[in-house]
């Protein structure tokens, strides 16, 4: 990745969660930049870097640098209440994904979704890609009728609340690199569960969003049960089947992060049904539960994918996985309520940032050479060679030196 494109991304990354503090300074009822902080991070940073990833170039490719540039575009028009070009740019958007989902995956039609062949962390590759393209074809309809003809009318289904769905993508391929960290092993018992784990997930989230929008209490608490019980399952095949590399750490964290946002979305809905359910308590938890979904969990995801060729860069560093979780689970929380931990949220954020972004060391070709088959979601095969094995778990390799960098317990 050039540095350039860190800068950009580093740039909109702090600039999506100091939009997120702004209501300090200017009343939601003159502008509301809650709008703003949601595009900039989940469409734009995180959409940019998908397909990147996807791409699999050292550079930002031409597909990669027009949905950047309509991105933005339709950031600004959603923000600034143009409805008619906020209609028109997400079928460009759209229809960019798509092709180089095509390009990628080889097949217009996502068939290799619903094959037993097809490895999971492809899968969840292509699902994410197929999400983000159809939750932009949708924007277009979404948007006609809640500003224009208003043809249906739900209350739970405002705009705002449609764009958040802007995260489930990035989620995906969050779960795509994990799943592709993972030893492929032939237990029957295994790939059952990983398969599962993707249709839950999937489905689960989909089908959640249904009964959010009937507001019906039972299965909102069960579906989100389940998917509380997928995400411990999936912590639970990572650490025992995950790969020793440096991300293997960041990336359990980042499932940490996951859990609490799952636990904290289950207490919201028992909440939301409760006589308890008042601004001074229902605001706090829902804060929480949001700051820990995008720059928790998500944004752990984005920074492997971002920066999957340029490893070793001592993303297993204790301070560094103590930095980010004191910023997303205490000062953004804080800072949304008041103005100084706002304030230093944002400064943590971004010197959190630089470090993720910047943070170098002398690139391994041959590490990264074999990591690169992983990461860029080709599967691994199912019986890997020794070489590879110990090259990817940081095993000293016949090699004449070893790769002490690549393991979990070299120094910070």
């Amino acid at each position: 990745m050039s540095w350039q494109l860190k800068a950009l991304l580093l740039g909109m990354m702090t600039t999506a969660l100091g939009c997120g503090f702004l209501h300090h300074l200017i009343p939601p009822e003159v502008l509301n930049f809650e709008r703003l902080h949601i595009f900039l991070f989940n469409l734009c940073s995180g959409g940019t870097l998908l397909i990147y990833f996807t791409d699999d170039q050292p550079q930002l490719s031409r597909q990669g640098r027009l949905f950047l540039l309509f991105a933005l575009l339709f950031a600004g028009s959603a923000f600034l209440h143009w409805y008619l070009p906020a209609m028109l740019i997400p079928l460009v958007l759209a229809a960019l994904v798509e092709q180089v989902r095509i390009n990628h995956f080889g097949s217009r039609l996502p068939r290799a979704l619903f094959t037993r062949k097809e490895p999971v962390s492809r899968k969840f590759h292509q699902a994410a890609l197929l999400c983000l393209s159809l939750g932009l074809a949708l924007s277009s309809p979404v948007i006609l009728n809640s500003e224009f003809t208003h043809w249906f009318t739900i209350e739970k289904l405002k705009l705002d609340t449609f764009f958040l769905g802007f995260s489930f993508p990035i989620s995906l391929i969050s779960m795509a690199v994990i799943f592709s960290l993972m030893r492929q092993e032939g237990l029957k018992l295994t790939s059952l569960l990983k398969e599962a784990a993707f249709w839950i997930i999937n489905l689960g989230v989909i089908i959640f969003f249904l009964f959010i929008l009937a507001e019906v209490f039972l299965p909102q608490v069960v579906i989100s049960s389940l998917l509380f019980l997928t995400v411990t399952s999936i912590l639970y095949l990572y650490w025992r089947q995950g790969i020793r590399l440096q991300q293997k750490t960041f990336l359990t964290s980042g499932i940490l992060f996951l859990l609490i946002t799952s636990i904290t979305g289950i207490g919201y809905i028992l909440l939301s049904f409760s006589r308890y359910y008042v601004p001074e308590i229902s605001l706090p938890l829902l804060r929480l539960h949001a700051f820990t979904a995008l720059y928790g969990w998500n944004l752990s995801g984005l920074i492997v994918i971002g920066r999957h060729g340029d490893f070793p860069i001592q993303l297993h560093s204790h301070r560094l996985i103590l930095l980010h979780w004191l910023t997303v689970l205490v000062l953004c929380p804080l800072g949304y309520f008041i103005p100084l931990f706002a304030i230093l949220a944002v400064a943590s954020y971004c010197w959190l940032l630089t470090i993720l972004f910047f943070n170098h060391s002398t690139v391994d070709e041959r590490l990264v050479s074999v990591e690169d088959e992983v990461l860029a979601a080709r599967g691994l095969p199912i019986e890997q060679s020794p070489s590879q094995e110990k090259h990817l778990s940081g095993q000293q390799s016949p090699q004449p030196e070893p790769y002490p960098l690549a393991t979990e317990e070299s120094g910070p």
